[in-house]
């Protein structure tokens, strides 16, 4: 069995010809498509109803409340029950006629194929906002990341075992594909433009995101502040010797306001920040601590 995930958000008009092309393509194949509704305002839902009564090949799944796309992807991994698991998004910029081509490329002996977008169709400020966050990303966490590479690919069964198996309360799929290893490889693929609407990420909730993956996959927040706090207290010894050297020979009669301010300023501002960022790590922490639900499910069909 093929298992095809989207979660859906905001998606009412585009869910007839994303199921409806899947189906086409994947004619012959055992499927089930399974579509997570992610607390959509619209009636994404009562869509997914419709077609789940008309086709026994998808099933629905409706959150409590709005999660976030990762953490439906994951409420659609863990009730998946294919052999090889698709994962997409709902917008049709992610074509379902690639997905014969993945699975082919999969059965070269990849567990992993990954689509890459060889002409994204996103506006300016989706693509250099998507520039600067996988850079950052790569830069944070030492691994190397492709933009053009987003949730879209195949994955086998003992892959997606194994990142369901992960239950940390911060989820970001790409990440956790990359972590979990095997044998992975990428294969272009078309970017198609949106179905309709615009994207659900703004410069917020990219923010938002980059933060959260930050201080769950990576240390060098701390590491950084830790290097910065010895350059500053190697500055300020340095600084304390010549101080006492002019002093021995005579040169300070009154201590000096501007070098009193400007030290004040920095060593606090230096602090405030060293503070803030201990401080999200542990509010992090203290999240991950209470072992709240990833996801609530509030309604499923078929």
């Amino acid at each position: 069995m093929l298992s095809i995930i989207s979660p859906v958000y905001r998606a009412e008009n585009t869910l007839d010809e994303l199921t409806s092309r899947i189906r086409k393509v994947l004619v012959g194949q055992e499927i089930e498509i399974i579509l997570v509704d992610d607390y959509s305002p619209d009636s994404s839902w009562d869509k997914i109803e419709q077609l789940a009564e008309i086709h026994p090949d998808i099933r629905g799944i409706k959150l409590s409340r709005n999660f976030g796309q990762h953490y439906a992807i994951t409420a659609g991994l863990d009730s998946a029950r294919g052999e090889w698991i698709v994962v997409m998004d709902c917008d049709l910029q992610d074509r379902p006629e690639e997905i014969p081509l993945l699975l082919d490329k999969a059965n070269e002996g990849f567990d992993v194929v990954l689509a890459r977008r060889t002409n994204r169709q996103d506006g300016f400020f989706k693509r250099f906002a998507s520039k600067i966050f996988y850079r950052t990303l790569a830069w944070l966490t030492g691994s190397k990341q492709d933009e053009r590479i987003a949730n879209f690919g195949i994955y086998h069964r003992k892959v997606i075992n194994e990142i369901v198996g992960m239950r940390e309360s911060i989820r970001y799929f790409p990440t956790m594909v990359k972590w979990v290893g095997f044998r992975q490889t990428t294969l272009d693929v078309v970017h198609a433009e949106r179905g309709e609407g615009s994207s659900n990420y703004n410069f917020k909730s990219l923010f938002n995101l980059a933060v959260d993956i930050m201080l769950a996959y990576s240390d060098k927040p701390i590491r950084l502040t830790v290097k910065l706090g010895l350059i500053v207290a190697l500055t300020g010894f340095l600084f304390a010797l010549y101080t006492l050297y002019r002093y021995l020979h005579g040169d300070i009669v009154v201590e000096g306001y501007a070098s009193l301010i400007i030290s004040l300023w920095v060593l606090t501002g230096f602090l405030l920040i060293t503070l803030g960022i201990v401080g999200l790590y542990i509010g992090k922490t203290f999240e991950g601590v209470k072992n709240r639900p990833i996801y609530i499910i509030e309604k499923t069909i078929h």
